[in-house]
């Protein structure tokens, strides 16, 4: 099978650890020309080092600022981006009851807004050469809610919407748009949501770990690396004719059709 990424331009958004860390590293190992931003100038520098020629930039995806300033200087350095995976940490953790309106709209901002800002602003390039790919990594909370994760569950269902009414319109441009959606994943994120449920029933964090590995049908939680392959293979010409799909990576959680 032939991806075909040499020298494809990629920016990946919260790129410099985990989910993101991993995708950007896949799209490297490819031959493409990887971009990443995050906040931690520590994290992007490390996250640099593992991708020689990588370009690591500061960045806060929930400012039009910060992003703005991102896509320009990836464009500035490479001359544009052919590849756009949009990736953001969720938002946090809690019950409805628990949530004010402050927490809703900084959550609206880094999940909902974030996305449609970054892919604003690099579709003219992907329409003008007709070839484009927005990769958005999401949730399995889309198929089957999470608990606890009220935020999370209800504004990632808006990327969804958007995302495959977004299909629909760049299809004839050959742009795809698809989202990939991990189950519990090995990242800060799920250290977030087990020390939460920990501090919440009193068990240790090492047994509610263990707790939520039985309740995959492949007893253990995911890796970093195993979201990031789907995220490359929907970036590659081997994903010539998927769009508007959202495919989850969760050892068989969802059991929903």
């Amino acid at each position: 099978m032939e991806l075909n990424l040499k020298n494809r331009i990629v920016l990946v958004t919260a790129g410099s650890k985990g989910i993101g860390l991993a995708t950007a590293a896949g799209f490297h190992a490819c031959g493409a020309k990887v971009a990443i931003c995050g906040r931690s100038q520590d994290k992007l520098d490390a996250a640099a080092m593992q991708m020689p020629g990588c370009l690591a930039l500061t960045g806060d995806v929930s400012n039009s600022g910060d992003i703005d300033r991102v896509v320009a200087s990836v464009t500035e350095q490479f001359g544009g981006i052919d590849i756009l995976v949009n990736n953001a940490g969720g938002p946090p953790p809690g019950l409805f009851e628990d949530l004010a309106d402050e927490d809703w709209e900084k959550a609206v901002e880094l999940t909902l807004m974030s996305v449609v800002r970054t892919s604003r602003l690099v579709l003219p390039h992907m329409r003008a050469q007709k070839w484009g790919r927005i990769i958005n990594i999401s949730s399995s909370g889309i198929k089957q809610p999470v608990p606890g994760l009220t935020l999370s569950n209800s504004i990632r269902m808006a990327v969804l919407g958007w995302a495959k009414t977004l299909a629909n319109q760049v299809a004839g441009d050959n742009i795809l748009v698809n989202t990939v959606c991990p189950g519990f994943t090995q990242t800060d994120r799920i250290a977030q949501i087990l020390e939460q449920q920990a501090a919440a029933s009193g068990k240790s964090i090492e047994e509610i770990a263990a707790a939520l590995a039985a309740q995959i049908p492949m007893q253990r939680i995911g890796q970093p690396e195993e979201i990031a392959n789907l995220a490359v293979f929907l970036g590659s010409d081997a994903a010539s004719y998927i769009t508007g799909t959202a495919i989850q990576v969760d050892g068989g959680s969802v059991q929903g059709y």
